[in-house]
This record gives C-alpha cells, sequence and structure tokens, in this order.
C-alpha cells in the first residue's frame, strides 16, 4: 500500500505538535483525521491539511471519554476502511502548585486525558489494525522528555508521561503478533501555547526562575513522520527531539 492511500488518527490535532505532525503526514500522502476537544481549531486545522492536496476529517473528542474515543475510530473506519497511523498525542498538565496542594480532581483530569485516553485509543486502534487487510499498522505516543525527569511541581503530568513509556513498551510487545508497531516520541521545548510561559521564565531544579529554549513543533512533525515512513519490520522504539541548549542533560 502507497503512503497516498494511508490513513492516519492524529489526537491533539487543533494545535501545537498534533498540527505540526498531522501537517507532516500529510506531506507524505496520508489522511488525516483530526481529534481533540475544540471543534473550530480541528476544523481550521483541517482545512490546512487539504490545503495540501489530502482528505481530511475532523472528529471532536474527548480522549478520556470511552464512548468519544469509541466514536473517533469508528467513524474513521467508516470514512476510509481502514487505519495505518495513529499518534497519541492529546495531553493536560495541572496547575504548577505544591504537591500536597493538588486536588484529587486536577491529579484525576491529568490521569484521564494522559493515560487512560491513550490506552483507549491504542485499544481501539488494535481492534482495527489486527483485523485489516493489509494487516497491522504503527502507533506512536507522545511521551514528552517529563518520561524521565520532572520539573517541579508536576507530580500529576510527570507520572502520566513515565506511564506513557510502560504502556508503549506493552504496546510494542503485544502488537507483534498483530504486526503492529508502536513507538514513542519525548519532546522537550517544541514552540507552543503550552510553552510560552519559558519565553519569560520557569522555575528549575534548584528554584531559579531561568528562560529556557525552544524549537519549531515542526521538528517534531518532521521526526514523527520519519517514524511513521518506516516499513512495518522496523521501528523506532524511543526518540527524542529537543531544543539543543534547553537544560535537561545535565544535573540540576
Amino acid at each position: 500500500m502507497s503512503a497516498q492511500s494511508k490513513i492516519a488518527i492524529v489526537t491533539g490535532a487543533g494545535t501545537g505538535v498534533g498540527k505540526a505532525v498531522a501537517l507532516a503526514l500529510a506531506k507524505d500522502g496520508f489522511s488525516i483525521v483530526l481529534a481533540g476537544r475544540r471543534k473550530e481549531p480541528l476544523e481550521a486545522a483541517a482545512k490546512e491539511v487539504e490545503a495540501l492536496g489530502v482528505k481530511a476529517l475532523a472528529v471532536p473528542t474527548d480522549v478520556g471519554d470511552p464512548a468519544q474515543v469509541k466514536a473517533l475510530f469508528a467513524k474513521t473506519k467508516e470514512a476510509f476502511g481502514r487505519l495505518d497511523f495513529l499518534f497519541n498525542n492529546a495531553g493536560i498538565g495541572a496547575p504548577a502548585i505544591p504537591l500536597e496542594e493538588l486536588t484529587y480532581e486536577q491529579w484525576k483530569a491529568v490521569v484521564d486525558v494522559n493515560l487512560t485516553g491513550m490506552f483507549l485509543c491504542i485499544q481501539e486502534a488494535f481492534k482495527i489494525m489486527k483485523d485489516q487487510n493489509p494487516r497491522g499498522g504503527r502507533i506512536v505516543n507522545n511521551g514528552s522528555i517529563s518520561a524521565h525527569a520532572p520539573r517541579p511541581n508536576s507530580a500529576p503530568y510527570t507520572s502520566t508521561k513515565h506511564a506513557v513509556t510502560g504502556l508503549t513498551k506493552s504496546a510494542s510487545l503485544d502488537g507483534r503478533k498483530y504486526d503492529i508497531a508502536c513507538g514513542q516520541v519525548d519532546i522537550g521545548n517544541a514552540a507552543t501555547e503550552m510553552t510560552d510561559r519559558m519565553v519569560k521564565g520557569v522555575q528549575q531544579a534548584n528554584g531559579e526562575m531561568a528562560v529556557e529554549p525552544r524549537m519549531d513543533a515542526a521538528h517534531v512533525g518532521s521526526s514523527v513522520a520519519y517514524m511513521a515512513s518506516l516499513p512495518l519490520d522496523a521501528n523506532v522504539q524511543f526518540l527524542t527531539v529537543m531544543a539543543t541548549k534547553m537544560p535537561f542533560v545535565g544535573r540540576g
């Protein structure tokens, strides 16, 4: 099957990293199903995708809701007949407040989207990919470098991103028998709305505030597109793409 006829779902696709990945995949000929909670940004991103000469379908979706996830994948199968690639990108954070002050509701909201939502999407992708012809597909999960090291006051986000690494490994192992490859991209300081605060300065491990360098989110797009371009007998298990001078590699 040629790339021109391949189908991808991108969650959190309305803005930021998700949109950058959707556009990069579209440039490689993928038809894109864009999922996200906000209808207007999704539809605007879908128009940009279609301008690249491929089909796009915007499906407003809260990945933390099992019924909405099932509907997303059902609509994809109905519209395109198959699924070749899933970029599991939707994610949220909690307020950067001391761990002991976080509410249960704040903790649960992050877990529901970042971890449970990702699991639900993988589960539905498996169901389609294992039974289609040609069989199989690829899943890439957005881990974040928070899957390796925390920022101050980030327990919910960091915990879920560490858990995503385990979910990626489990899905990679459990998908083998169905010709489903699963990998993870760990992103550091892509220039999106989520990282705007870094331009003014963010708290470091030693308590100091510091401005951090960022990189264009398009570099994440091209990285994920590379992962998606591989044949199913090859897999990028983990890929880290980050702003070169951000304070990640080293002691805090």
